[in-house]
Order: structure tokens, then sequence, then C-alpha cells
């Protein structure tokens, strides 16, 4: 069920107004499965704010994200976060030799059923990982997108059918240069790794 937004007072301070757009940008990732980009300019529209409206950063957005699921989510929002888990494993091991990466909502622990999973792929050859898709008989489709550094990086994404679930999940997988792997786990602005490898994984799951 899609919830309404707060309502806007025409007199809101500005660090008051950034919230109102990061709580409005939540419920869309929330209950629409939006990215953090597209939901905070969405939110502007709703909330009848010009274009140019200074914009919460994401750190601002997930927290939330985090408040919204454990508002209107906490009884099934665990689950759907284990059944996504479980299905990045089967990917991270079936694509073991490529050091795959857990990343985005899944590795921190906020995705809800709409979300996919997101693996970064540290590879020696950037076309292994393609060519072990294809010897798997795997559909995928290719796109570029912004990576580490702001560098242009492929995206090779498909669907897998996740049976907690019942429905298919989308998942992407970011081919990196093995060179990259070093950068891409430093900690980000609240000390958190951005991603995790399997063993990181199976701890989470674990616990």
């Amino acid at each position: 069920m899609v919830r309404s937004g707060p309502i806007r007072s025409q007199s809101v301070p500005m660090n008051d107004l950034a919230l109102e757009i990061a709580a409005t940008a939540a419920r869309l990732v929330v209950e629409e499965g939006l990215a953090f980009g597209p939901a905070k300019h969405r939110a502007l529209k709703e909330l009848g704010l010009p274009a140019r409206t200074a914009l919460p950063t994401n750190d601002v957005v997930e927290a939330e994200v985090r408040d919204y699921i454990a508002l209107f989510c906490a009884d099934t929002q665990p689950g759907e976060l284990l059944a996504l888990r479980e299905l990045a494993r089967v990917w991270m091991q079936r694509l073991a030799e490529f050091r795959p990466h857990l990343g985005g909502a899944v590795w921190q622990g906020w995705a809800t059923r709409l979300c996919d999973v997101d693996l970064a792929l540290f590879c020696d050859d950037p076309k292994s990982a393609e060519i072990a898709l294809i010897n798997q008989n795997q559909r995928y489709e290719t796109q570029t997108v912004r990576g580490l550094h702001g560098d242009d990086v492929e995206v090779l994404s498909l669907h897998s059918f996740c049976e907690a679930l019942d429905e298919d999940v989308g998942v992407h997988l970011r081919i990196y240069d093995l060179d990259d792997l070093r950068g891409a786990l430093l900690p980000d602005a609240q000390g958190r790794s951005p991603r995790g490898d399997l063993a990181a994984l199976e701890r989470l799951l674990a616990a």
C-alpha cells in the first residue's frame, strides 16, 4: 500500500525542508523501488517544489529509508532481505573466480523485495565474466553506468528467480579491473565498508 507523504507548510525552514524531501523520497524508494536519485527528484514534484531546490544527501535519504522500514515494514523486510542475501550468495558462489563483492541495499541491510542485487566483479580480463555467463547459458543485457572514481563501468544485468520471494530479481554485475579492488573497499563517510566479499556476506547470514 502506498502511503501519502508529509504535508508541506509554506514556511518550512530549509533544514526541515530537506528532511521532508528525504522522507518523501524514502517512501518512494521503499514502496516503488526507485533509486535515490530519481526518488529525490520525484519527491520535489510531489511536494510542489522548484526543480532547483537543494536536495538532501544520500546518507540523509538512507536514514529516512531505515526509519520508514522500521515503522511500516518491520514484519516483512527482514525476511525479504534474507532472501536477497541468499540469492546474492548463490551468484557470488557461481562467479567466485571473479572476486565478487556485494554492495548496495542488500549489503547495507535496508533492501526490500523491490531491490536488485548489486555485485562488483574484479577481473583479470574484463571479458571473462561475460564469457562465463554465456557458458552458463545466462541471458543478460549490457549497459554503461558511472562506477568507482567517477569512471564509466560496464554492467551485465540479468534476472534470477528467487524461490523465497517467488519472483524474478534483477542481478547487476559491475565489471572492474583487478587493480580497482583495493579502492573499492575504502570506507564511506559513515565509516562503513561499501561492499563485502563472500566471506563477509556469510558472516551476515550467520548472524
